[in-house]
């Protein structure tokens, strides 16, 4: 194992989902070592532009070696920085990956490393099925912070319908984001430190309409973030860039919207399936990135034997392999069923590639809060489907 100590710690004040997140937001590259006195050898996590793609854990690899990497609740970890040769086994988005890995500790079903005596705690993030993912952000760049704004517990930061074209950070605190639906408020996620509000569309476009409400859980202090700055940046990128940008930010209101639908029993989404056919199944490996030009698409999860509509798609929009998105949608962890008038192009997504990595640090963790947030989204979405719809389907 070669590469430099990024930085290492203890696992008693950084825990395993914790670290996921911090490697995730910096989409850093490298092993993820981890030891315990209870442990004969150590536990290794594999990770690739910030996503874990293999681990170890004595004689367990892949997916089943890391989630139980989350029973380990004392010893210590580095991050070795560099390249990784590793083949990729773990296709599940960071956000699914951590989410899993905690309720799976929760429900017992993670073996916990330790003396016989230590107990089994979740962590800071509550992850049972009725509770509400969190999700924090990296360190807060101030230079960019040209304001700052504070929020009692249950002040609305955020009203639902009302229009908005700046872009906050969370400095300190959680806020919670909620839908309004005829069956009451809908809560969605929370975000902590780290955390943006606003739209990608109010960079782009200017004026938006916020799509939620998000109300403050606790006293919250914000930054505003110098839009104007972050504008110019955006101005500079090429129309088809922008464009898909834009895209993955309808997809977060489209997955929320599908996510409402879903939790007040709209019957109407369980045919939206019907009479498509499969385009990209569900784990299979496509490496190209999709435009619609005429037609229609519906991205849609299988999982215990139910689809899940997540996503609808119309003309313009990208599906496919995401060049710098891990949304946790197609092609790993959802299918593209097309309606027979669909047609596409292919778009070069190793120039968009190019153009990404030209980004300021800032603008690279907005999008990323972006993908976690639709990842994270889809979870949601996937649970209600569960409780709302399996009877039906079954």
């Amino acid at each position: 194992m070669t590469g430099n100590i990024a930085f290492a710690g203890n696992l008693s004040f950084l825990n395993l989902g914790e670290l996921l997140q911090l490697l995730g937001t910096n989409t850093s590259s490298g092993t993820l070592r981890i030891t315990s006195k209870y442990a004969s050898q150590p536990g290794l996590i594999y990770i690739e532009k910030g996503n874990p793609i293999n681990a170890t854990n004595g004689s367990k690899s892949g997916l089943d070696a890391l989630f139980s990497l989350f029973g380990w609740k004392e010893g210590q970890f580095e991050f070795i920085q560099g390249s990784i040769s590793n083949e990729k086994v773990i296709t599940k988005s960071r956000m699914e990956i951590i989410l899993d890995g905690l309720r799976l500790l929760d429900e017992g079903s993670i073996d916990v490393l330790g003396p016989r005596s230590t107990s089994v705690q979740v962590s800071d993030v509550d992850v049972k099925s009725e509770s509400i993912p969190l999700i924090k952000g990296p360190l807060v760049d101030y230079s960019l912070v040209v304001d700052e704004e504070g929020f009692y517990d249950g002040d609305e930061i955020v009203q639902e319908g009302n229009h908005g074209n700046w872009i906050w950070v969370i400095l300190e605190g959680v806020a919670e984001i909620v839908k309004k639906t005829n069956a009451g408020p809908l809560k969605i996620l929370r975000i902590g430190d780290g955390a943006f509000l606003g739209s990608v569309a109010s960079l782009l476009k200017g004026n938006n309409v916020r799509s939620a409400t998000v109300t403050a859980a606790g006293n919250v202090q914000l930054g505003m973030l110098d839009a104007q700055l972050m504008r110019s940046e955006l101005a500079n990128l090429s129309l088809q860039f922008r464009d898909l940008v834009s895209c993955i930010d309808m997809r977060l209101k489209d997955v929320t919207n599908m996510a409402t639908a879903i939790y007040c029993r709209d019957e109407k989404i369980t045919n939206l399936v019907n009479g498509k056919k499969t385009l990209i199944k569900q784990s299979k490996n496509e490496k190209r990135l999709f435009q619609i030009r005429s037609g229609e698409a519906i991205v849609a999860r299988e999982t215990n034997n139910v689809i899940v509509p997540l996503v609808h798609l119309k003309k313009g929009a990208y599906f496919g392999c995401m060049p710098f998105f891990d949304i946790g949608h197609e092609p790993y962890s959802a299918s593209v069923f097309a309606s027979s008038d669909l047609k596409i192009s292919v778009v070069k997504a190793h120039e968009l590639h190019k153009e990404y990595d030209t980004l300021s640090s800032t603008l690279k963790n907005i999008f990323e809060h972006l993908a976690t947030c639709i990842s994270a989204t889809t979870l949601i979405a996937c649970e209600y489907f569960k409780k709302s719809f399996s009877n039906d389907t079954n």
